[in-house]
């Protein structure tokens, strides 16, 4: 019976800080044989791939294991949520008209089971940094992805790479730093203010696994990663549960 709802996020496929990302690649295909049995839907809420591209007639290479299990499941009738995060925001209709999935490109608030969630990838709520603007306005700027498109992929695919391990050396994954100081929780807490309606606010991002209640019948949950936690979410109807995969 199909009564379940998953959630998982930042998986980084193509990251060199996967000793082996064709192996996670396996056992994330593993996990969808799993979820399909019970399975009603799936969000997969940003940075499955550590960097994605797509030209106009080509897309990156690798990642047909899980190309082909994604197409598989929508085949099937399960629907998939694709929502972009910040290493995987440059998709276009690929995955929509490939492989059946639902491409969500901002943070959305939806009805599930009775329950009231709201779901994205995290990046860029709550946060302030100056800097962090300035980058995201880049990666989101039309024209300078349309220049971009023009640079041969050798060179792009390289500068990418280069750049996300840059980032995770100068300090991306931070441990939790408590309620208080996480941008996530003080943005779901303010957005409560105005929606008190909402049940869980599901996010990836920070690559730390938490189900924190801030209010009564109120949680954040922070989805882990597949870096080290191989962690998901699901919900049964009644509550959201953080859970690993062996």
């Amino acid at each position: 019976m199909r009564n379940k709802t998953y959630f998982l996020s930042d998986v980084h496929l193509g990251s060199s800080w996967h000793a082996n990302s064709i192996d996670v690649e396996r056992k994330l295909c593993r996990w969808f044989d799993m979820v399909k049995h019970d399975a009603k839907e799936i969000y997969l809420l940003g940075d499955i791939f550590d960097y994605w591209f797509e030209y106009k007639n080509v897309v990156p290479r690798g990642f047909t294991r899980l190309l082909g299990k994604l197409s598989e499941l929508t085949d099937s009738g399960i629907p998939i949520y694709f929502f972009i995060g910040n290493h995987d925001i440059w998709l276009t209709d690929y995955l929509s008209t490939e492989c059946g999935l639902i491409v969500e490109r901002k943070p959305a608030i939806k009805t599930i089971g009775g329950k009231v969630f709201f779901l994205a990838h995290g990046d860029g709520l709550g946060d302030e940094s100056k800097l962090f603007k300035i980058i995201r306005k880049i990666y989101h700027n039309k024209f300078l992805r349309f220049l971009y498109a023009g640079i041969h992929p050798r060179w792009t695919m390289a500068f990418a790479r280069k750049w996300s391990n840059y980032t995770r050396m100068t300090g991306e994954i931070v441990p939790y730093m408590g309620e208080d100081k996480e941008h996530l929780v003080q943005f779901a807490k303010e957005t409560l203010q105005d929606s008190p309606e909402i049940n869980y606010f599901i996010f990836g991002h920070r690559h730390i696994m938490l189900n924190l209640p801030i209010k009564e019948d109120s949680n954040v949950v922070i989805l882990g990663d597949w870096l080290s936690y191989y962690s998901y979410a699901v919900f049964d109807g009644d509550e959201v549960v953080l859970k690993q995969f062996d």
